[in-house]
């Protein structure tokens, strides 16, 4: 018998199809594919916006905030205000929103930023008028605090090309100074104020005009007052003085001139910025100085070799600044160069006399090694010998009287910075860090360690010089190759699609 196991089955075993999921299914599933890419999509975005870096990749760090500015931010315990007021078309424009945008986000959100277009957004400018009192007739930064206000027009913001050219290029940018400076101010709710010591001569009218003018613009660049004074037409230092300006003085103070300096230096908070001119006859001046730890020795630095062509003399000073000093640490790799001539300061930093007053004196700049004092710069090679100064030449230095080691109680002491050139300042020789020296100098003064480190900003132009060769790669890449990608991949794409 045949095997019935063994017989063909005559039923084939076919499985049921799936059943389409019917519509509604499908609009269900769309639904939910689209409801969980929105919420990927939104948790996202709300981890990067709570937390996220920046890199600043310029070249020279031109949207980097000094760390003096980030001190001065961490510490706000009011709302500041700052309204752009520029038009767009301003060639700054796009600095100045940048860096304060970076104000805005390291502000703990007490720093409020607001761009206004004068020319576009009439109507809030002319409310901003109405509520400041200000003209607002040009361009600038407009900051706020309460009812204190400050507006930065801007050719503060900026270091334009010496020359006599209407159209001087923008060679700095010094804005995050300007801006730092001024929030400190309209905080603080009062101006500084510095005397500028008149009516004592100077090495000529330009050199007296140039130091006045830059102590101004250094004024508004660090939020103080500058007002002249002329020591014989009155009995006292002011009592609403912050400092000193004695700059370049030719002439010596009198009797009396020097028992105001003195016991205004003795008062509980002084602060005397000094000048000096080798050339100058300023016994008096020089004596207060001695008696405060700083001598000027009344040589001349310089450095002196025999050439081929002859007798080489040289009083232009090639020098540095003394690293462990706090409030010039900031410039500890800058190279600095005086004009005209200096003269040696014999400093007494160990002096027990000076310790017993409370008073420390520290070296601020010192002359590269190759430069000597000497006391016979008038022969046409002078040598090294007995009666000169060697190395380490001093020429500028700190004086610091009633300071404590406690750190918060040493806003009270007296503080005095001497520098023995008078040519510091002068507008064809001034370079970039010695305004930086002197501002840091003054702010150290007014007792702003916070607003002490931020340096301007160079503008630098690049170029990209290409070859013809390299053009042509470029344009081959660009306008054939590339497209020509994308376009080969749709073709694929389609083709796929065509098969299936």
């Amino acid at each position: 018998m045949p095997d019935s196991a063994q017989k063909p089955s005559t039923t084939a075993d076919h499985t049921p199809p799936l059943a389409m999921p019917k519509r509604y299914g499908i609009g269900l599933n769309v639904a939910l594919q689209i409801f969980l890419a929105l919420a990927l999509f939104a948790g996202i975005n709300r981890l990067n916006w709570r937390h996220y870096w920046r890199w600043d990749l310029s070249p020279s760090q031109d949207y980097t905030l000094s760390p003096a500015t980030l001190n001065t931010l961490s510490s706000l315990s009011r709302d500041v205000q700052i309204n752009i007021l520029f038009g767009r078309d301003s060639k700054v424009y796009g600095e100045v929103q940048s860096l304060l945008e970076e104000y805005r986000m390291h502000g703990r959100q007490r720093i409020k930023v607001r761009s206004i277009d004068p020319v576009r957004d009439i109507e809030r400018a002319e409310q901003l008028k109405a509520d400041t009192g200000l003209s607002l007739a040009q361009s600038g930064v407009l900051i706020r605090c309460g009812v204190n206000k400050r507006f930065i027009t801007e050719e503060e913001l900026v270091i334009r090309e010496a020359g006599t050219s209407t159209n001087k290029q923008i060679i700095e940018f010094r804005g995050e100074d300007a801006i730092s400076s001024a929030i400190i101010s309209v905080v603080e709710g009062r101006v500084k104020r510095f005397y500028y010591i008149v009516g004592k001569g100077s090495r000529s009218d330009a050199a007296l005009s140039d130091a006045y003018n830059a102590a101004l613009d250094l004024g508004k660049q660090q939020n103080f007052d500058v007002i002249q004074a002329n020591l014989s037409e009155i009995s006292n230092i002011p009592t609403d003085a912050d400092g000193l300006l004695i700059l370049g003085a030719r002439y010596d103070l009198s009797e009396r001139e020097i028992k105001m300096l003195d016991d205004y230096w003795r008062t509980k908070r002084a602060g005397v910025f000094i000048m000096l001119d080798p050339g100058g006859e300023t016994n008096r001046l020089n004596s207060f100085l001695n008696a405060n730890g700083v001598r000027p020795r009344g040589d001349r630095v310089l450095t002196a070799e025999s050439t081929s062509t002859g007798a080489r003399k040289e009083f232009t000073v090639l020098a540095e600044f003394m690293k462990d000093v706090t409030f010039i640490r900031h410039l500890g790799s800058s190279a600095m160069t005086l004009s005209g001539q200096s003269e040696s300061l014999e400093l007494r930093e160990q002096d027990t006399a000076l310790k017993e007053q409370s008073i420390i004196v520290e070296p601020l700049i010192r002359a590269s090694p190759r430069f000597w004092g000497e006391r016979q710069f008038l022969e046409e090679l002078p040598v090294v010998d007995e009666e000169d100064t060697l190395p380490p030449i001093y020429l500028a230095a700190s004086v610091e009287r009633g300071a404590v080691n406690d750190e918060s109680q040493r806003a009270d002491s007296s503080r005095m910075v001497v520098v023995s050139n008078s040519t510091l300042l002068d507008k064809q020789t001034m370079l970039a860090v010695n305004r930086d020296f002197v501002a840091a100098g003054l702010n150290w003064l007014m007792n702003r360690e916070s607003n002490i480190g931020i340096t301007s900003k160079p503008k630098r132009s690049y170029r990209i010089q290409l070859s013809r060769r390299q053009h042509e790669l470029i344009f081959w890449v660009t306008s054939i190759t590339l497209p020509g990608i994308v376009l080969g991949l749709g073709f694929m794409v389609w083709a796929s699609r065509r098969a299936g």
